[in-house]
């Protein structure tokens, strides 16, 4: 990530908020809060929730509708936290108004949306932003340092669970719901991103709530390692947590506890292969596998609100021109194996590929972001 501290020397920039439901609150008390940032706008259907919403971030207006923002009101970007099958028709409004645009999770309801929104931005040469907020969190951050350096070795797998009770969404599964902070968060930190093969989803709906809500993924990676993501709606426990596997050590994190969220364990499995002659025939290998035992560490981690890191790297974005660190391509990584997903749930559990197209384009290995949280540290 860039150097967030170097923004506050210029003018704010002007953003409104889409959507003042769940997540618009937490999205506009960030950029309010924000040196970079002033907010000038919450628009939402519901006036009153507008209303109140802007009284209590200090907002400059309250609007009802998004063709009367854009019309109206002077704004650099529009951030969207709407359903997610609205996300297209306002982005692409927003887009077309000359707006960069921040879009909560997921990009849109489809793969093909999803495609217009980033082809979009690209033509009128406008910023596209995913509020995949994980990743940029401290915890998320420091483990992408700490795969970038190499201190895991190569990544062998990856176990993933993600759940809770409730809540049963009303409009999509629950691979939809909770599963893209997963495949965010693993496309962020393993080099190249993501690169499954194929995706296999199996899920259950013992509710008959219509749609999974306990799902399983599995993505075996061109790297040949292998991914596992568990998600739940129905868990009376709420369970974070991701183990990644490596060569040489196993990083554990546990985003419930704040004490110790991550631990790397020098501990693991060795596998010494040796070639055995009978006579005259090489006949076999022999495989010797040994036990490693070695220390068990916690890194120190910044204190600092991840959504005040994301509005900050979304101004340096706008000013420098540049990608941000989740940007549309990213976006629409996720958006494909979530289609493979329920294009596999669809076949009763088989290994589906993914559709060719941008977002499978060339991927270079991340670069270990450069923190300043100085911008952003309480």
């Amino acid at each position: 990530m860039s150097t967030a501290a170097q923004t506050t020397v210029h003018p704010p920039l002007r953003a409104a908020v889409v959507g003042a439901g769940y997540w618009g609150p937490n999205l506009a008390r960030n950029f309010a809060a924000s040196g970079d940032w002033e907010l000038a706008a919450v628009c939402d259907t519901d006036m009153d929730r507008a209303t109140a919403l802007a009284r209590r971030t200090g907002a400059q207006a309250a609007v009802a509708s998004v063709d009367e923002l854009l019309a109206e009101h002077d704004v650099d970007a529009v951030a969207v936290a709407t359903p997610a099958r609205t996300h297209h028709p306002v982005a692409m409004a927003a887009i077309a108004a000359g707006k960069h645009v921040l879009v909560e999770k997921p990009l849109a309801d489809t793969v093909e949306r999803g495609r217009e929104m980033v082809e979009a931005a690209a033509a009128a040469g406008t910023v596209l932003m995913a509020d995949h907020t994980y990743c940029y969190t401290p915890a998320v951050t420091r483990i992408r340092d700490l795969v970038a350096a190499g201190e895991l070795g190569d990544i062998l797998y990856v176990d993933s669970t993600r759940i809770n009770l409730g809540l049963v969404q009303p409009d999509v599964d629950v691979f939809w719901d909770l599963a893209p902070h997963d495949l965010s968060i693993l496309d962020f930190v393993l080099p190249g991103g993501l690169q499954p093969l194929s995706v296999l989803a199996q899920g259950a709906d013992p509710l008959r709530a219509g749609r999974s809500c306990v799902g399983y993924l599995t993505l075996p990676q061109e790297s040949g390692a292998l991914v596992h993501i568990n998600v739940n709606w129905l868990s009376p426990t709420k369970i974070r947590r991701m183990v990644i596997g490596g060569s040489r050590r196993t990083l554990v994190w546990d985003d419930l506890n704040p004490a110790q969220r991550l631990s790397i364990f020098d501990r693991g499995v060795d596998l010494a292969r040796q070639e055995r002659e009978r006579g005259d025939v090489l006949s076999r290998r022999d495989v010797t596998i040994s036990y490693r035992t070695g220390d068990t560490w916690s890194p120190a981690l910044p204190e600092y609100e991840a959504l005040a890191m994301m509005v900050t790297e979304l101004a340096v974005a706008v000013r420098g021109g540049t990608a941000p660190p989740t940007d549309g391509s990213s976006a629409l990584r996720v958006l494909d194996v979530l289609e493979a997903a329920s294009a596999s749930l669809a076949e009763g559990g088989v290994h589906t590929g993914l559709r060719p197209g941008p977002a499978d384009e060339a991927r270079t290995a991340p670069t270990a972001p450069e923190l300043d949280v100085a911008a952003v540290a309480p």
